[in-house]
């Protein structure tokens, strides 16, 4: 048996053990297995991958993208120049363990927006400064776009929410939120904006997918925002995620 999972804390949130459960049962996959790894420190961590030889890969999700990548061996390229891991390949040689580093969150985030980015989309928002921030950041910047950061606290780079003013909502065309406001089960929370100042000409993409439409999606939509949820994003990255487990040269 080969066994996949999710490390993080908490992970009562999570889709992808239900996910990659029914991929494997609708494509007859009969050897695999995926199993929720709740982590409450990532000091176990290496211990868990000692004492399974069975486990062959792991999904990373928060608070650990970042945290995760001094207790790997190596980190691919992008990843490393992202300063998150979402994906690991656990290589087995022997008594000689390997962990590799990856992330498919950039394929979930570029397949997602780039069906929506215009000419006229010229400047976003990322409301987080964690792991997930990171990497949609890296992929605003492939596609070009002036990026500012906001979180709950000002700091040098980084706006605060109470920044925010009706100019800088108003020349803004991409709002992202990378933070867990609004994940079950606290689905009435939502990021601190003032979100009479949106219309038709803002993107909202929420990468929170539980709830699918979550209280700051649907604050936008009836703004007349365009909206996205994360559930694209989550079946990009897990598809991802399969195909670095299963491809030798990764």
């Amino acid at each position: 048996m080969r066994k996949f999972g999710l490390i993080g804390y908490p992970l009562g949130h999570s889709f992808s053990k239900k996910y990659f459960t029914e991929k494997f049962r609708t494509e007859h996959i009969i050897d695999c297995s995926y199993e929720n790894y709740s982590l409450k420190s990532l000091y176990g961590f290496r211990k868990l991958v000692a004492e399974d030889s069975e486990l062959h890969g792991l999904n990373v999700t928060i608070p650990y993208k970042s945290e995760i990548i001094k207790l790997l061996d190596i980190t691919e390229a992008e990843a490393e120049e992202i300063g998150a891991v979402n994906v690991i390949k656990i290589k087995r040689t022997g008594n000689l363990i390997k962990l590799i580093g990856f992330n498919s969150d950039v394929t979930g985030i570029r397949d997602t927006l780039l069906p929506c980015i215009t000419e006229n989309v010229r400047n976003a928002l990322v409301l987080g400064t964690g792991g997930s921030s990171k990497a949609v950041c890296h992929v605003l910047n492939k596609f070009g776009l002036k990026v500012d950061l906001v979180s709950r606290n000002r700091k040098p780079g980084v706006l605060s929410y109470s920044d925010i003013t009706a100019d800088i909502i108003g020349n803004t065309q991409l709002i992202i939120n990378t933070t867990p406001l609004g994940m079950y089960p606290n689905t009435d929370n939502m990021p601190d904006l003032d979100y009479k100042k949106l219309n038709s000409t803002h993107i909202l993409f929420d990468l929170v997918y539980n709830p699918e439409l979550t209280a700051f999606l649907r604050m936008g939509a009836e703004q007349g925002c365009q909206i996205l949820s994360g559930i694209k994003m989550l079946h990009s990255q897990a598809e991802k995620s399969w195909e670095i487990w299963n491809t030798d040269s990764a």
